[in-house]
């Protein structure tokens, strides 16, 4: 008769072995900034430049004559008129410099007949239009 085989027990798992851990990985530092640096110098805007004055007067003088303008102010003085260009038949124009200051003018008829009413003021870099009486 032949003995019977005996059955051993389950032998218990052997453990998975674990992977050897990373070393550590060393993060870069970022270098401080040194103490003592100034900052970064404020850019300042330039002062705005003072644009052209544009005076147009809506008149017709008629045929062969012209109309000029005399004041202070954008290249303007009271003593002799700058003549203005016909831009069409009832309207006359001049383009004044560069002024810091306020233009103050009156228009005239062949730089001889002043026009009535108190002198014109405008603002530097003004556009305007006007209706001269004479």
């Amino acid at each position: 008769m032949k003995k019977p085989i005996k059955k051993s027990p389950t032998a218990p798992a052997k453990k998975a072995k674990k992977p050897p851990a990373k070393a550590p990985v060393a993060t870069p530092r970022v270098a401080a900034k040194p103490a003592g640096k100034a900052p970064a110098p404020v850019v300042r805007k330039p002062a705005p430049r003072p644009t052209f004055t544009i005076v147009t007067a809506q008149i017709d003088v008629g045929f062969g004559n012209g109309l000029y303008i005399r004041g202070e102010g954008g290249g303007l003085n009271w003593e002799t008129g700058i003549a203005m260009t016909c831009a069409a038949d009832d309207a006359w124009t001049i383009k004044l410099p560069a002024t810091t200051g306020p233009v103050t003018f009156k228009f005239l008829l062949n730089d001889l007949i002043w026009c009535g009413g108190e002198n014109y003021v405008i603002a530097p870099g003004a556009k305007v239009s006007l209706v001269p009486m004479f």
